[in-house]
């Protein structure tokens, strides 16, 4: 039986691409304006890789950033986790590819499939596998290309999304420091409400699914707002329940970064003034599974957080998915 321990975030990294799309730039395509988009959204511009450039190049610089904040070799790695929807290729796995190109030759290496709630369902995967004493040492990275999968004709949605890449390294920890609890969620009755219709086995590509546009983000705009706005204070106060924490507690929350009335509502309803959230949408926009943890590695790294502060992470995707965890933020200096 493995010895008793947590497990915690010992370093964080993240990629944005260089490229910047304002929101003027996309009034030149679709009918709208900076006005309509800032206030609908919070949004103000997004970055965009070049089309050459794939995921795994942002998992792979996020990744070199978290492990040099964790003075840590890849060769300590003993599992590579990426939470993405737009991997390299369906197969082999972006993880496999980040593997190879950091020279984690011992690592195991997984896709893992939540859309925005994807790096939170990660974390905790990591989390059982550091607790359960299988792991020591793990790397999770949220990552997206949401402009390939992006119609630029559609204004209900390319407005709204962006590219991005953050990682973090988890170590165990004593217990009781570290991920206190996490709390998961989903809904397949809402699937089709935020999805990619084509290309994988039920559709796949083909002359009709790519004239009729079936490998784009369809969204329910209106449903998945309403869902979101209930569900992103719901998740964070069962995670709080879960490790007998109250939301007076809260230092920080690094919320998902989807909508700026979604982020104002959660902080409403637990109770938290703005000095306590970190937000970053009006530069980055929706970055899906890269949301949280770039979020997170600008919090981190501009000093909002420190040792013995309680963190709050939570979100919500595609799926529907939901998720929160609480965090004592230890790092052992």
């Amino acid at each position: 039986m493995s010895e008793l321990r947590g497990a915690t975030i010992v370093g964080t990294g993240s990629a944005v691409p260089q490229r910047v799309i304002t929101n003027d730039d996309l009034a030149q395509i679709v009918d709208t304006s900076d006005e309509w988009i800032k206030t609908r959204t919070g949004i103000s511009e997004r970055r965009i890789v070049e089309s050459d450039v794939p995921v795994s190049e942002l998992c792979i610089e996020a990744a070199q950033k978290a492990l040099l904040n964790a003075k840590t070799k890849p060769e300590e790695l003993d599992l590579i986790i990426v939470a993405t929807i737009t991997p390299d290729k369906i197969f082999p796995s972006t993880a496999c590819i980040v593997q190879e190109k950091i020279g984690a030759r011992k690592a195991a290496a997984f896709d893992l499939s939540a859309a925005c709630t994807g790096f939170i369902y990660a974390l905790e995967v990591a989390n059982q596998f550091i607790v359960s004493g299988t792991y020591n040492t793990v790397l999770v990275i949220g990552a997206e290309t949401l402009s390939k999968i992006v119609d630029w004709q559609d204004r209900s949605t390319c407005i709204l999304f962006g590219d991005g890449a953050g990682a973090a390294v988890l170590k165990k920890a004593p217990p009781g420091k570290g991920i206190l609890s996490t709390y998961l969620g989903a809904d397949g009755s809402g699937a089709d409400l935020l999805h990619v219709p084509a290309g994988g086995s039920k559709l796949p590509a083909s002359l009709d699914t790519v004239e009729g546009k079936l490998h784009y983000i369809r969204m329910n705009g209106s449903e998945v707002f309403k869902f979101a706005v209930r569900i992103m204070a719901e998740a964070a106060l069962k995670a709080l329940e879960k490790c007998n924490k109250s939301k007076e507690e809260i230092d920080y929350l690094i919320p998902h970064q989807a909508n700026i009335r979604i982020i104002e509502a959660a902080l409403k309803r637990l109770n938290l003034s703005s000095d306590k959230v970190h937000i970053n949408l009006q530069h980055y926009g929706n970055t899906s599974a890269a949301s949280v943890p770039v979020a997170l590695d600008e919090a981190v790294r501009s000093n909002k957080i420190k040792n013995g502060d309680i963190i709050l992470l939570v979100a919500f995707g595609g799926g529907l998915t939901w998720g929160a965890s609480v965090i004592e933020w230890y790092k052992d200096t």
